[in-house]
């Protein structure tokens, strides 16, 4: 008997679908947050037979089920740990893991592309180019890779997981992956998910405004709490604050933080390292610890949410040659501007500062993390010209 362990996000649920394809009624799979994988292995582990076959799959073990695990298939048990985190590498080591972060093409990979990638090679499951679509789909929203490529089918297969339960999402699946061609969504579905994105709009909406900065080590983040949409909220956040290295979204009720960026220069799986988390270098999480509680949560508590920048101007428009204004907590009227030498200028009230920026966004960015200034209204940019 196959015992499937695996994430319960989609890319977790992807793996078990394929290895219902694969075995049948040979698999049982159990669904675990990452909180309680580690529990539930070493329960199996415990009672487990050596006819039995342990599988991990978008998960890592810690170091106990580590060694129980080498003892099991030194004992003569059988085990396969398949997983896509750069914090699992070291597993790597032994014979029954294999941890791979990215494809031979250079995209990253996903946990259900390795595992279908496996079955096949194995002869375990016939190949399928409605699996394989549904597969790839997976491995796009999981990496993000969906938003580059402006596939908003993978997308939307996540958020159709989300608004209904596992067990439905398994059988809906399994239906289209064994009756239809290609990957679709039916008339229902498309409703629903109608709906849902602009529920799902109105909620990031409301939390652009309850947003805080906060400077966590070399890092400046942004901290939200929420507990719906996060791999949603945390693009769109990430974008709306370009300046912010990353957002913390926290989950004061299950004591968990996500963890997102869109930056390339910024790994958010060593900061959550830093809390015993992981995960991918633009999206990971860990538990809220005591340390991370006072760092997110405590340091915000009594601040200020940040001010977005005014989205409708016509006068005082970024990167304009002529000066942008901006406003702060303080009152202090913040000019940005391009002098002769092609050098961005910062005049806080009237007064030049020293330092100077290649490039508007730098000197945006500097001033957004220093003052945390906002774009001012065209009406207030007039009122500032005008007094000359």
């Amino acid at each position: 008997m196959y015992h499937l362990f695996t994430h319960n996000d989609l890319d977790g649920v992807g793996c078990g679908i394929v290895a219902k394809l694969a075995f049948g009624e040979e698999v049982v799979v159990s669904y675990n947050s990452i909180g309680r994988l580690n529990q539930n292995v070493a329960a199996f582990l415990e009672q487990a037979k050596i006819e039995d076959t342990l599988l991990v799959t978008d998960l890592s073990v810690d170091e106990d089920n580590e060694k129980a695990i080498s003892q099991f298939v030194e004992d003569g048990g059988k085990a396969l740990l398949i997983d896509h985190h750069k914090s699992a590498l070291h597993l790597n080591e032994h014979d029954w893991a294999s941890v791979t972060v990215e494809q031979e093409d250079g995209k990253q990979t996903a946990a259900t592309s390795l595992f279908y990638q496996y079955a096949v090679e194995k002869k375990l499951l016939e190949p399928s180019r409605i699996v394989a679509e549904f597969v790839e789909l997976v491995r796009q929203y999981d990496t993000w890779e969906w938003e580059v490529n402006k596939n908003l089918t993978a997308k939307r297969l996540n958020d159709l997981f989300f608004m209904i339960p596992i067990e439905e999402f398994e059988i809906k699946i399994a239906h289209k992956l064994s009756t239809a061609e290609s990957f679709t969504f039916d008339e229902v579905e498309q409703t629903l998910l109608d709906v849902e994105e602009s529920r799902v709009d109105r909620y990031i909406n409301r939390k652009k405004r309850e947003v805080y900065q906060a400077t966590v080590g070399p890092h400046t983040a942004g901290v939200v709490h929420a507990e719906s949409y996060h791999s949603e909220l945390g693009n769109e956040l990430s974008k709306e604050f370009s300046h912010l290295d990353y957002i913390a979204i926290l989950m004061v009720g299950s004591k968990r933080i996500s963890f997102r960026t869109i930056h390339d220069d910024i790994d958010v799986s060593e900061v959550a390292g830093k809390y015993d988390g992981g995960g991918h270098q633009k999206a990971a999480g860990c538990t809220m610890s005591e340390k991370a509680y006072s760092q997110y949560v405590e340091k915000t508590f009594f601040a200020e949410p940040i001010k977005r920048d005014a989205h409708k101007n016509q006068l005082n428009i970024k990167e304009s040659p002529e000066g942008c204004l901006y406003s702060t907590r303080e009152k202090q009227d913040i000019f940005i501007y391009e002098d002769e030498e092609e050098e961005w200028i910062v005049e806080i009230n009237g007064k030049q500062q020293k330092k100077t920026f290649d490039t508007f966004g730098e000197a945006d960015k500097y001033i957004k993390r220093k003052y945390a200034a906002w774009l001012a209204h065209d009406e207030r940019y007039e009122e500032f010209v005008n007094r000359g």
